[in-house]
């Protein structure tokens, strides 16, 4: 796998998981809250049955009580009476009273008729629940609730009871009666089933919505760096085209006047010594002009080594600084093309060495451009600093050029000195503004405190 798509992978990854992580805590959060309403809501249906069973013992225990209360503790008649009162209570094919006494034994089950005159003390349910003793339990303490499993009349089939025993001491009875739960855990199941549901479906609404909307938000990032890269590299391959095609245009130039100058003036006095020496081998008398000759030339080409040198580096830029060696490119331009050149510059010690060489740089290249091109009588220089931030404007009275031109590119101008001194300006975060007409040209160079010598700006600071 490619780097690219290594980065693209380890970016993506980890953002769909995060995405997925917040939509689970979201969902489990979801699920909790739900949860808890179902269990409040369990939890008031159970109430609602309790103070059910409640009420409908008391009416029982009302519809006995003038027997109960008249009645001796041996009193047949007054206990069948009792029986066969509670045998007619019941409400719906799953209510029913039932009674049993301290023993164990069944006495009224209107449901069950199988089970009266049998002793059940020892019966468990299912969960192994001894629920007759346990609800004998309950009504020997004043009363209680005693859930259990018990078969369901309606179905036939075992389901959850809950019951309240209540004790007549007197005749050592437990009446009771009780309700099925599973009408109430299957609406909290259905419950529980909706809330499934509900959150699968939102959980699937939120990764479906998303995770594609992060994946198009981060494909359009991916495309606009790609495409800003694109055209990165493509910039960068037409600045190193550039950097090459200037290095063979000064390697060109430094070859013709090294093959037009120098080499023609030591031509010369090679000529010169030769013509010399065979003078004074023939004991010619004129072999001092020659030799003269010869010196005059030597020192041309001495004249020119020292011009390209300047060219190439000027010495005075390293040792004096910027403003004299503008002063020094000025004279030597206008002693070479009789263009009258006028330097206005302050003192330039601030600059880093580097952006000195920039601003050089920049005026070296506006000269050679005013030579080949403009065909200006005068080049006014004039070097400044404003809050410490050094300022630069070249101004002449040539033939000017179309600015619309140079703004879309190097290719529109066809040449390369402009864009150098842009992107001279630019690599110290500085900016060269470019004025031009029919009546001349202004150039004019801004550079930030960052181009500044640490020195100048501790000065400064302090």
């Amino acid at each position: 796998m490619q780097l690219r798509y290594q980065i693209i992978a380890l970016a993506i990854v980890p953002l769909i998981l995060a995405i997925l992580a917040i939509t689970a805590f979201i969902t489990w959060q979801s699920t909790t809250l739900a949860q808890s309403s179902i269990d409040t809501f369990e939890r008031n249906m159970l109430k609602a049955k309790e103070t059910e069973l409640l009420n409908l013992t008391n009416l029982a225990l009302s519809a006995i009580e003038d027997v109960y209360q008249r009645a001796s503790p041996d009193d047949e008649q007054a206990k069948e009476k009792v029986r066969s009162i509670l045998t007619s209570l019941d409400y719906g094919n799953d209510g029913y009273f039932f009674v049993y006494d301290y023993d164990g034994n069944n006495i009224v089950h209107p449901r069950q008729t199988f089970r009266p005159g049998r002793n059940w003390f020892n019966l468990v349910d299912p969960d192994g629940d001894k629920v007759i003793a346990n609800l004998i339990a309950k009504a020997k303490e004043g009363g209680g609730l005693h859930q259990y499993k018990w078969e369901k009349p309606s179905s036939g089939e075992m389901a959850d009871k809950l019951s309240f025993a209540a004790g007549l001491d007197k005749w050592r009875w437990m009446i009771g009666t009780g309700v099925y739960l599973d009408d109430v855990f299957a609406q909290t199941a259905a419950a529980n089933a909706d809330v499934r549901k509900n959150i699968r479906w939102t959980f699937t609404t939120v990764a479906s919505i998303a995770v594609p909307a992060v994946l198009v938000v981060f494909a359009t990032c991916i495309l606009i760096t790609l495409h800003e890269r694109r055209l990165a590299d493509r910039k960068l391959a037409a600045l190193t085209q550039r950097v090459i095609d200037t290095q063979e245009e000064e390697r060109a130039r430094l070859a013709r006047e090294l093959h037009d100058g120098i080499s023609q003036s030591l031509i010369g006095v090679r000529y010169s010594i030769d013509l010399a020496s065979r003078k004074v081998e023939s004991h010619m008398d004129d072999a001092a002009a020659a030799i003269k000759t010869g010196a005059s030339a030597l020192n041309a080409a001495i004249k020119e080594v020292r011009r390209l040198s300047h060219e190439l580096r000027p010495r005075l830029l390293d040792d004096l600084g910027l403003a004299p060696a503008l002063k020094s490119l000025a004279e030597n331009f206008s002693e070479r093309t009789g263009i009258h050149v006028v330097v206005e510059a302050e003192t330039s010690d601030i600059l880093k060495p580097e952006a000195s060489t920039a601003i050089y740089r920049i005026t070296q290249e506006a000269l050679t451009n005013v030579e080949r091109h403009a065909g200006a009588s005068c080049v006014n220089i004039r070097l400044w600093t404003e809050r410490g931030r050094m300022r630069m404007t070249f101004t002449d009275d040539g033939r000017g050029f179309d600015g619309t031109q140079f703004a879309q590119g190097p290719k529109a101008t066809g040449g390369l000195g402009l864009r150098n001194m842009q992107e001279r300006m630019a690599h110290f975060g500085g900016v060269l503004i470019i004025r031009s007409s029919d009546t001349g040209t202004t150039l004019t160079a801004m550079l930030p405190l960052s181009a500044n010598s640490a020195t100048r700006v501790s000065r400064r600071a302090a």
